[in-house]
């Protein structure tokens, strides 16, 4: 009998909630990040997160700050920093757009998600503007909008 390709018992994304919440989201990217082996079984164990997540441009590359990544358990001597920063791998142009995008419009780099592309750690990052107070009331008067319609149409059947 073959194995199963997917494991649903396996932890496989870590998602930033306040990223949608706190933001306008206008591109979003798929990038690879260099990590050590032991940051990928941390993130293979479920013990990432990247809530605080965003990155920023030094020297033409694109580095991610504030992700969180517990120590491996098993680790030993060899473990790394929780907190430090990854660089993240992404095309040249891609890294250009971003930086223009930065510089130009004056928006910010969120992560949104982590997650596994078959070996691979993927971070979904996007280009993000900041929402005022009165932008979430409003945001959060349409969802609860929403939710009545559809339960007045969930009653109608």
């Amino acid at each position: 009998m073959a194995a199963k390709k997917h494991d649903p018992t396996r932890y496989t994304e870590m998602r930033n909630a306040k990223a949608l919440r706190d933001y306008f989201v206008h591109d979003k990217f798929e990038a690879g990040v260099k990590l050590s082996g032991t940051e990928v079984k941390s993130i293979r164990a479920g013990k990432a997160q990247i809530t605080d997540a965003f990155a920023r441009i030094e020297k033409g590359e694109l580095w991610l700050y504030g992700a969180h990544i517990e120590e491996y358990s098993h680790g030993g001597i060899s473990q790394h920093a929780p907190k430090r920063p990854r660089k993240l791998l992404l095309r040249g142009s891609e890294i250009r757009k971003i930086i223009q995008e930065v510089e130009t419009a004056g928006r910010q780099i969120v992560a949104l998600r982590m997650y596994f592309k078959e070996a691979l750690v993927k971070v979904e990052i996007a280009t993000a503007t900041g929402k005022k107070q009165f932008d979430k009331r409003a945001d959060l008067k349409t969802r609860e909008l929403n939710l009545e319609a559809r339960r007045a149409l969930h009653t109608r059947r």
